[in-house]
């Protein structure tokens, strides 16, 4: 390792709960940290799948109030935010529980900083614009991929510009985070599969990542080795509790991995394909991985032909560069097999969008100014994100 004239941060949860049973501590967690009625942040599809209605069960039986604000949207917007704000103010609520997905997490992460700090969201866009805390917070977790219930990102997308806003922010690391396989045994294959993709991204992006560290670089070898050895498993039998608890800790490892050693090209492109179209973050990340990764194999071949030996590929005898190619080819061979759309045309018609090859300009020149691509082991030119976008069309 180069020895570099730099200080490297590690930042996670102060406490973090994984296991078959984990949320019935949710309400004792939350008087631990000090609240005593929180808004609890979730969208429609957790209510509809009954995970709301366990989580209020088990606060109605610790005699404990809350608020619930509902509304939050997948890719939640800086109107979510806003509305979610006023019904904290209005109810008197002194902290937070996010339950779901990355969506339910970014969005009370939001609705934590104007909280706190005043203003609006759009005040934050960027690297630790808070200059207070957020309330006593716990994320609930019940996707197995963003790992934003243990990360200082939050994404918000700006409705006037249709721009995802990138926050960085150390204060609005969760206090606790908690990852239940219970609460996942529902998640239907389609959304194992995105979800489970999207941690793979924030794995290899952050071991290919200019910042990584030793410690980044251990916790995305495992995560890479736990999803190559589960996600499929997961997305063929929901009820598989083994590779569900399996995917809770890869899809964590991934989040300590890319929260500390941030993440590349993949996620600022996939930020301009949420902005504009309002697709599923997991699956643009997974439709884009590859073509971004071949793009930046020349930068780090040694690191890709690892990746490779991590996934199960037999690399002995090949040289370097084909053994990094084949890291390259392990990740087209899953993404297949668990039902990922070949392109993001197929994705769009999915979702009744048109991803269309004019809006490539725009959103290359959003990508470049992405935070999350400052990482990136390659630096592309315009024309380089141009061709990336138009090969995973």
């Amino acid at each position: 390792m180069a020895v570099r004239e730099e200080v490297y941060g590690f930042f996670i949860p102060n406490v973090t709960l994984i296991g078959i049973g984990a949320s019935k501590e949710i309400p004792q967690k939350i008087r631990d940290i000090g609240g005593t009625k929180p808004l609890i942040v979730t969208d429609q599809g957790i209510v509809n799948a009954g995970i709301l209605k366990q989580i209020t069960d088990l606060l109605d039986k610790a005699k404990m109030s809350y608020e619930v604000y509902d509304k939050t949207i997948p890719n939640p917007t800086d109107e979510n935010v806003h509305n979610g704000v006023e019904v904290y103010q209005k109810a008197k609520c002194d902290s937070l529980i996010t339950l779901g997905g990355g969506s339910s997490h970014d969005c009370g992460k939001g609705i934590g900083l104007v909280v706190s700090n005043g203003g609006k969201i759009h005040d934050f866009e960027g690297i630790d614009k808070s200059t207070k805390p957020l309330p006593p917070y716990l994320a609930v977790n019940t996707t197995a991929g963003t790992a934003s219930e243990m990360t200082r990102f939050c994404i918000i997308t700006d409705l006037s510009r249709k721009v995802k806003m990138a926050i960085v922010d150390w204060r609005v690391t969760p206090n606790i985070a908690l990852d239940d396989p219970l609460l996942m045994m529902g998640m239907p294959p389609a959304l194992t599969a995105a979800t489970g993709m999207d941690a793979l991204t924030h794995a290899v992006e952050a071991y290919v990542s200019t910042v990584a560290t030793p410690m980044t670089d251990a916790c995305a070898e495992k995560a890479i080795e736990l999803i190559f050895t589960f996600l499929r498993r997961a997305v063929a039998n929901g009820q598989d509790v083994e590779a569900r608890e399996g995917m809770c800790f890869a899809q964590y490892l991934a989040g300590m991995a890319f929260n500390n050693a941030s993440l590349g090209h993949v996620h600022a492109m996939a930020h301009q394909l949420g902005g504009f179209y309002d697709l599923p973050h997991g699956e643009c990340n997974a439709i884009l991985l590859p073509h971004v990764e071949s793009f930046n194999l020349i930068a780090r071949v040694d690191r890709f032909a690892k990746m490779a030996e991590i996934m199960g590929e037999n690399i002995e005898g090949l040289s370097k560069r084909d053994a990094a190619e084949k890291c390259v080819d392990a990740i087209k061979v899953l993404s297949t097999d668990v039902g990922i759309p070949s392109g993001l045309v197929e994705l769009g018609k999915k979702y009744g969008k048109q991803v269309k090859k004019a809006d490539i300009a725009t959103m290359t020149e959003n990508a470049q100014k992405d935070a999350c691509g400052f990482t990136n082991p390659r630096c592309p030119t315009d024309n380089d994100v141009m061709a990336i976008f138009e090969a995973a069309l």
